[in-house]
C-alpha cells in the first residue's frame, strides 16, 4: 500500500486538527504539522511530500511566501499545494494560484472538499 505523507502549514492548532481529521479519512496519509512558514520549510528540508496545504495568514512567514519559495525550489516545485485561508477576496485567489497554488479553498472548511480536492492531487480514485 503505498503511504502519502502530507504537509498541514497552518499556525491555528485547531485548523490544523480539522484538516488533519479530514484527511485521515484517506487510507495511506501520513500527516505532518508545521505551525509557520519558516517551520514548514524546515519540514520539507529533512523530507518528501506528496501534498502541502498552508494557510495565508500566519506568523515569521505567510502561505504565499511558502507558496513562492516551494515553487522556485527544483525539488519541490512539482508538489501540489492548497491555500486554505480566511481570505475570500478574488484577488487573494488568483495571488495565490498566479504563485503556484494549485488550489484554493476559502474558510470555513467543509471537511469533503479538503477530501475531494486533496483525493484529486493525490490521484487517489
Amino acid at each position: 500500500m503505498s503511504e502519502y505523507n502530507v504537509l498541514i502549514v497552518e499556525d491555528s492548532p485547531t485548523m490544523r486538527q480539522l484538516i488533519a481529521f479530514a484527511l485521515k479519512r484517506i487510507r495511506g496519509v501520513r500527516i505532518v504539522e508545521a505551525n509557520d512558514g519558516v517551520d514548514g520549510l524546515k519540514k520539507l528540508s529533512s523530507e518528501r511530500f506528496d501534498l502541502i496545504l498552508t494557510d495565508i495568514n500566519m506568523p515569521i512567514m505567510d502561505g504565499l511566501k511558502l507558496v513562492s519559495l516551494v515553487r522556485n525550489d527544483g525539488n519541490y516545485k512539482t508538489i501540489p499545494i492548497v491555500v486554505i485561508t480566511t481570505e475570500g477576496a478574488q484577488e487573494d485567489r488568483e495571488r495565490a494560484l498566479a504563485l503556484g497554488a494549485n488550489d484554493y479553498i476559502t474558510k470555513p472548511i467543509q471537511p469533503t472538499k479538503i477530501l475531494d480536492v486533496a483525493k484529486t492531487l493525490l490521484k487517489i480514485a
